[in-house]
């Protein structure tokens, strides 16, 4: 029985960015950034996204390792990255989340 899937869902992707504890963390945390991080000096945690280096000391983890997690997570498309003044800003792609939730109901 073939799947219904949506052309642009990389499910393998997805499952895989997934499968990380501190992944599902980052996701959950973007949900509602102003509530699990700092102010930030530059944007809006909501509409521009959340500091690499705030991730990375709510992780507990180096910058560089955050990076590799924030990597999958954009690879994966459920978090869209901005460049902005030297740094980069996460936020989630509430879109391409929605739409795996549509996805994974069909299953």
């Amino acid at each position: 029985m073939a799947l219904a899937v949506q052309p642009s869902i990389d499910l393998e992707a997805i499952f895989k960015a997934l499968a990380s504890e501190r992944r599902l963390q980052v996701l959950e945390w973007l949900k509602d950034p102003t509530a699990h991080f700092p102010s930030q000096e530059h944007g809006d945690p909501v509409t521009d996204g959340t500091c690499n280096q705030f991730i990375a000391d709510k992780l507990g983890v180096s910058q560089p390792a955050a990076s590799r997690h924030l990597k999958v997570l954009v690879d994966a498309g459920l978090i869209i990255p901005t460049p902005r003044k030297g740094w980069t800003y996460y936020r989630r792609d509430e879109a391409a989340i929605a739409s795996l939730k549509h996805t994974i109901n069909e299953l």
